[in-house]
């Protein structure tokens, strides 16, 4: 069957959007998927330590959230402080500037200039397509000083309210090391130290890779042909021994749990046609969706997503578009909680 952008539509009530996270990330549900036959069941994300077998592989994204989000205002063309403006920074690039997304749009031209404070200012350099722009700091701030001294948590557009103190926290997964994301790879926030204890204390081993989420992760596919939609690259890099530990996995026939999207992603892109994964530093623009050949991953543990989101496209070429469908329909009829603070699902 040739799938379509509008196939990949469902009904959410909006009070199934989750705002806050749970006291507990341990505590959210966890909605299990057997593809083999369908049956879904229904736990606890702690459960995830009795349902993943010892011997398997699990493997997490440890990029780090940074706090993208700057607020400003705009120079008008006279020199005069202007209206009020946001910068989302989305990576550094090779000659020192940096891709941004900015709003509103129209209004930031080449030339312009945003203050974040007296000491911190942006130049837009050139406007790219997709809402994207290149700005380079030329304030007595650098990137990462601004960042650190008026930056804000960049919280999903789902969520309504701004951010707290709390989110820096939150909005993070407890193993995160290398800054780089605009968006939390959030099937990890369910993971507590404790839990990847408990796993290793059962004979899972815990490896890690970096893709560094972008934005266009919230956006939606637009146009109804799948094969129009282009994907923004995203950074990855995976370790020499995450690689190695991955291919011997698969030489004996241990499963592999890839934790969330990104990471089906970054070992995809990087795998030949024997499912054998490169270690090393790229970027990808793969499009997952149905069907997809997947020669890395065995088992899913993800978040519900975004209608007509490629996220949710991959989901769905990886447990069959109507088991996942039909899980949704279930998780809304059984009250989970939705998105980026939301309960997860395990695809087995």
């Amino acid at each position: 069957m040739r799938y379509r952008s509008s196939d990949f539509d469902y009904v959410l009530p909006a009070n199934r959007i989750a705002q806050h996270p749970l006291p507990d990330r341990a505590a959210s549900r966890l909605l299990v998927l057997e593809r083999s036959t369908g049956a879904i069941r229904h736990l606890h994300f702690r459960d995830v330590v009795a349902l993943v077998p010892a011997g398997a592989l699990l493997v997490l994204n440890s990029s780090r959230v940074i706090p993208a989000r700057l607020h400003g205002k705009r120079d008008t063309p006279s020199g005069a402080t202007g209206a009020a403006t946001q910068i989302l920074l989305v990576r550094p690039l090779a000659d020192g500037t940096w891709l941004a997304m900015g709003h509103p749009g129209g209004k930031l031209k080449p030339g312009r200039r945003v203050r974040f404070g007296p000491d911190a200012t942006v130049e837009i350099v050139e406007t790219l397509g997709g809402g994207l722009r290149r700005v380079r700091f030329i304030g007595a701030l650098d990137a990462q000083a601004t960042l650190a001294k008026y930056g804000e948590v960049p919280l999903p557009p789902y969520i309504r309210r701004p951010p707290t103190p709390a989110d820096r926290e939150r909005y993070q997964t407890v193993y995160a090391e290398h800054d780089g994301s605009v968006a939390a790879p959030t099937a990890g926030l369910h993971f507590t130290p404790e839990l990847l204890d408990r796993l290793r204390a059962k004979d899972v081993t815990i490896a890690s890779l970096d893709l560094h989420v972008g934005p266009g992760t919230f956006k939606p596919v637009e146009t109804d042909d799948l094969a129009s939609h282009s994907m923004q690259p995203e950074p990855y890099d995976i370790p020499d021994q995450t690689a190695a530990i991955i291919n011997k996995k698969k030489g004996v026939g241990s499963e592999v749990w890839a934790v969330g999207t990104t990471v089906v992603r970054a070992l995809e892109a990087a795998a030949d046609e024997q499912g054998r994964v490169r270690s090393g530093a790229d970027e990808t623009r793969l499009f997952i969706h149905p069907p997809y050949p997947f020669r890395v991953v065995d088992r899913l543990l993800t978040n519900f997503h975004l209608p007509r989101s490629t996220l949710l496209m991959l989901v769905c070429a990886f447990g069959g578009y109507d088991a996942v469908m039909g899980a949704y329909r279930e998780a809304v009829k059984k009250g989970y909680r939705f998105y980026s603070y939301g309960d997860a699902m395990a695809i087995v």
